[in-house]
């Protein structure tokens, strides 16, 4: 039973590339049956990947010519393909029919490569629906019940332990806690939140337990916003794509309209006898086909990827190795993407009579008894010797107080120390307030030396907290500038003050901070009405909509959430921001060299249309021409391959 289903789920997933493989297979035995001469099994073999390959396109064919009156491509090249083997039928030569079921083959191929891609949209929102529970712990009569969120009623309340994920939003009506909420809101460091502060749906809970009241039905949460809008910015086709249907389709009237003329006006007109005029039309269904325009794009693409992939640029699609190439405006997330996303001590000051060794070895003796991600910053840069603090008592949302070898010792911000100590030292102050400035997080430390002491509480020091900048990231700007891209711009969901800093130290004039998924998505949506084409780069679940609407998305592989890795169009897999710059170029080699291929495949079609009509080729050096000039721009393509 269970092999069953997973043998029913695979053919589900992978349907039309078994299909594909399976048409590629019935070709090389019917080619092979005829090579030796049995042409029985040949007559079985072909008409069969005919049936396999050819099923989806003839049904897509059928149902857009049908449901929309419109001629698409597939349906040409279901009719090029018949007409081949009828006509190889007709006159004896058989292997024009293995000509058709080539035609027949790519088209499979391309059908399977177009499926994946179609369920990689439906992952991407499966990835956002796991990132919340599925239940809630409901205080009901006093006594605690597990229901599902659907359940849920606004006024309801909720428990929420340390470690979980916030089931819905809320509102906090007893508790204190830190909760990271970069994911949702980009904000670089865990924000502490107590009574009275709103709480969002798929952030994670620190160290204390919350008593949450449901302000408003789970459905219009800010996850579920988020969901919204990646499935409503990922359904809209750009309009490149709306001009490559568009000309699909009156590509193929056009030939189609042009072989029935060529079945009757020649007989008509020239006196052609109805074997000549059916036979050059046939030829003419042939090398009009636009295999060859198909192979000037793909092999490229293709090649690309594969050219991507070996420098740790994972793209998603061939049409965004395209669209990279033509970026004219970038827009970065700054946590995780600028920034490496992890806290950590980034300068210690102190006055005369300390060291900067004392003050973080004293701020390490309180904080190692704290699970606050600023505490464990500061143990982890104070190394191992330090003396763990007693009778350590954390004020929430202020500091924390303790003895270490019979001092007191005083761990908080500026206004929890102010409450102990008289004087500041005033150097020290301005040198906290530049840090601050530069969107640093301040923590003061001061002590007690002995309880019998007359001298009361002085300032040791204090220590600068920040989300460290990745150290590519001034060069990459740079580099990027150097390549013609037009606009580079900063969207965060971080207090402004620290994203000015950032972008004020990488080389980034226009910046856009404090903004939700909603605000993100509003300003990729202005940078497309005046650029066009607009990347992308994001890392965490606040990111997923801009990162659908944009042009090109681009994630951080390593730092990057589930969402975005799913939801972007390219994913640098190694974190290095500097391979960004190698996509571009990648871009725009292969924007040239596809440029490149078209011409050819184009100018080959019409010396063989040329030919056609002067009656200078027959149909077998017709499907030599058109499969040359295929194999040739293949080839082309693959000068991808190297770097």
């Amino acid at each position: 039973m269970v092999y069953s289903q997973g043998l029913r789920r695979f053919t589900q997933e992978h349907g039309d590339t078994l299909a594909a493989l399976f048409c590629g297979m019935l070709l090389f035995l019917g080619w092979l049956a005829l090579h030796i001469g049995w042409l029985g099994w040949a007559l079985l073999f072909l008409p069969a990947a005919y049936v396999i390959g050819g099923y989806d396109s003839a049904r897509e064919g059928l149902t857009t010519l049908i449901r929309e009156q419109e001629l698409d491509v597939d349906l040409l090249m279901i009719v090029a393909a018949l007409g081949a083997a009828s006509l190889g039928l007709w006159r004896g030569e058989y292997y024009l029919i293995v000509d058709g079921a080539i035609l027949i083959l790519i088209f499979a191929i391309s059908g399977a490569l177009e499926g994946y891609a179609m369920r990689r949209t439906e992952r991407s929102i499966k990835g956002l629906m796991s990132l919340t529970p599925d239940t809630a712990r409901v205080l009901l009569g006093g006594e605690e019940e597990i229901l599902p969120i659907t359940q849920l009623k606004v006024g309801d309340e909720i428990i929420v332990k340390p470690g979980e994920l916030i089931p819905t939003d809320g509102l906090i009506v007893s508790g204190y806690s830190t909760l990271n909420q970069a994911a949702i809101t980009g904000e670089s460091l865990p924000i502490e939140k107590s009574v009275g502060d709103e709480v969002f749906a798929g952030t994670l809970n620190g160290f204390g337990a919350l008593k949450l009241q449901v302000h408003k039905p789970a459905s219009s949460s800010l996850i579920q916003r988020v969901i919204r809008l990646v499935e409503q910015a990922q359904t809209e086709a750009p309009p490149s794509q709306q001009f490559i249907e568009r000309f699909e389709r009156i590509y193929a009237r056009v030939i189609v309209v042009a072989g029935l003329l060529l079945v009757f006006l020649p007989t008509f007109i020239w006196g052609w006898s109805w074997e000549v005029t059916i036979y050059r039309a046939l030829t003419f269904l042939v090398v009009a086909s636009p295999c060859a325009l198909m192979a000037a794009i793909m092999p490229t693409l293709l090649s690309g990827i594969a050219n991507g992939a070996r420098q740790g640029i994972l793209f998603k699609n061939g049409a965004q190795l395209e669209k990279i190439g033509k970026v004219r405006a970038i827009a970065f997330d700054k946590t995780g993407t600028l920034t490496t996303g992890n806290v950590q001590v980034s300068q210690v000051i102190s006055t005369s009579e300390y060291s900067e060794n004392e003050v973080l070895k004293a701020a390490a003796a309180l904080e190692s008894c704290s699970e606050h991600p600023i505490a464990k910053a500061i143990v982890q840069a104070a190394g191992s010797d330090w003396v763990r603090g007693v009778d350590v008592q954390a004020i929430p949302g202020q500091g924390i107080i303790g003895f270490v070898n019979n001092a007191q010792v005083f761990v908080g911000n500026a206004a929890f120390i102010k409450q102990y100590v008289t004087q500041f030292p005033e150097e020290l102050q301005k040198s906290a307030q530049s840090l601050e400035n530069e969107g640093k997080t301040v923590v003061w430390v001061a002590k007690k030396p002995i309880p019998e002491a007359e001298r009361g509480i002085v300032v040791m020091g204090a220590i600068a907290i920040s989300d460290m900048l990745r150290t590519e990231a001034k060069t990459m700007i740079s580099r990027l500038r150097k390549l013609g891209v037009e606009q580079i711009v900063m969207i965060t969901g971080d207090n402004q003050r620290t994203a000015d800093s950032v972008a004020e130290t990488v080389g980034i004039d226009r910046v856009y901070a404090e903004l939700l998924p909603e605000d993100k998505l509003d300003v990729i949506r202005k940078l497309q009405e005046e650029y066009q084409t607009v990347a992308m780069v994001g890392d965490g679940i606040n990111d997923a909509p801009a990162l659908a609407q944009a042009s090109v998305g681009i994630a951080m592989g390593i730092a990057g959430s589930d969402v975005a890795l799913e939801t972007a169009d390219i994913v640098l897999m190694a974190d290095k921001l500097e391979k960004l710059a190698t996509a571009i170029e990648l871009g725009r080699r292969s924007h040239s060299v596809v440029k490149q291929n078209i011409v050819v495949a184009l100018g080959f079609i019409l010396l063989l249309l040329i030919g056609n009509f002067l009656g200078n080729i027959n149909l077998p050096i017709g499907v030599i021409g058109h499969e040359g000039s295929t194999v040739l721009v293949t080839l082309s393509g693959l000068r991808l391959l190297k770097n």
